[in-house]
């Protein structure tokens, strides 16, 4: 957190009258909020705000250092929303999965700090789900399904997970033609433990068709999907990995798809904000430059990999210009 921030959500909480309602209008969590006020008072080296169970009081010394930073926020809040010659001044920080990140997001967000010099960035490519408001991070693509929330969500497409091996491999072992088979093959995992995996696979019966997970004893493990495809390009088993990972291998013969008609369901991918944040001119330029973006790119890898007959009728959802979750 910078001293910008933690002087806004001070002000805010004096304003409001509590430091929870603070971090509902900044879209923080309250600890958030008690970090700023500590880190500004650790600056001063005076307490800023006097706290009891039924309101907020600033001190002589807080009603002084505040007065002078509310003139330093209306001066930086009229030059964030002002232009020089069409360019944007303002901060993004964003978070995606270390794959899709580094291969999808990171291009795009370069050619949108390309357009506006004045902006800057920060992207965190991590491999697990990010509190946006609890660290401090503006946006994130989550490529799962969402769960309910206040955040606002954008629908980028779908992405499939696929089973595929190396031609070499199939030759050597055969052809596996129902989840079952993978007893008697070599699977790669994502798992570090090692100690086998639960991979999904849509059956169907006079009931319908429903999904069900088979456990597979991974020969091999490993933490990271770049290693585990790239286990599987030379011919060390099958790997299960989203189509983004893969579609270009697909496309050029190196990897084949396998169990088609077992997969499951695409998973949605989406660009999610909290929506204060998404008030910000930086933050919505940024939207409104890589929605699009990736939307195409979604589109791409969805024609490079072709689509089972079994779920055409199944996976196609509009895509939405956004929505609350």
């Amino acid at each position: 957190m910078d001293k910008l921030d933690a002087m806004a959500l001070l002000a805010t909480a004096v304003d409001e009258g509590s430091l929870a309602a603070a971090g509902r209008r900044h879209g923080r969590s309250p600890a958030s909020v008690t970090r700023a006020v500590a880190l500004l008072e650790a600056l001063t080296g005076e307490t800023l705000l006097l706290r009891s169970t039924r309101r907020l009081r600033l001190t002589p010394a807080g009603d002084r250092h505040l007065a002078v930073w509310r003139d330093v926020l209306a001066r930086l809040g009229e030059m964030e929303h002002a232009t020089t010659n069409g360019l944007l001044n303002g901060r993004i920080v964003l978070t995606a999965p270390e794959l899709f990140g580094r291969l999808k997001v990171l291009p795009v967000l370069e050619s949108f700090l390309n357009q506006q010099p004045l902006v800057s960035a920060r992207i965190l490519l991590l491999n697990r789900l990010v509190d946006l408001v609890g660290e401090g991070v503006d946006l994130a693509i989550r490529l799962a399904p969402l769960p309910d929330s206040t955040l606002t969500a954008i629908k980028l497409g779908e992405l499939r997970v696929l089973v595929c091996a190396a031609p070499q491999y199939l030759d050597r072992v055969g052809l596996p033609t129902s989840p079952r088979d993978l007893a008697e093959h070599d699977c790669l995992g994502l798992n570090a433990a090692g100690d086998g995996e639960l991979w999904p696979f849509r059956t169907t019966s006079v009931s319908g068709s429903r999904v069900r997970s088979i456990r597979v004893q991974t020969r091999l493990s490993m933490n990271n999907a770049s290693a585990a495809i790239d286990a599987a390009l030379r011919g060390h088993g099958l790997v299960r990995v989203r189509s983004y990972q893969v579609a270009a291998y697909l496309s050029e013969g190196r990897l084949v798809q396998v169990l088609s008609d077992f997969e499951t369901p695409p998973e949605p991918a989406h660009l999610v904000f909290h929506p204060e944040r998404g008030k910000l001119p930086s933050l919505r330029a940024f939207v409104d430059h890589a929605v699009p973006a990736l939307r195409d790119e979604l589109q791409r890898i969805k024609q490079m990999v072709a689509l089972p007959s079994s779920l055409i009728s199944s996976s196609t959802t509009p895509v939405g210009q956004g929505r609350a979750i």
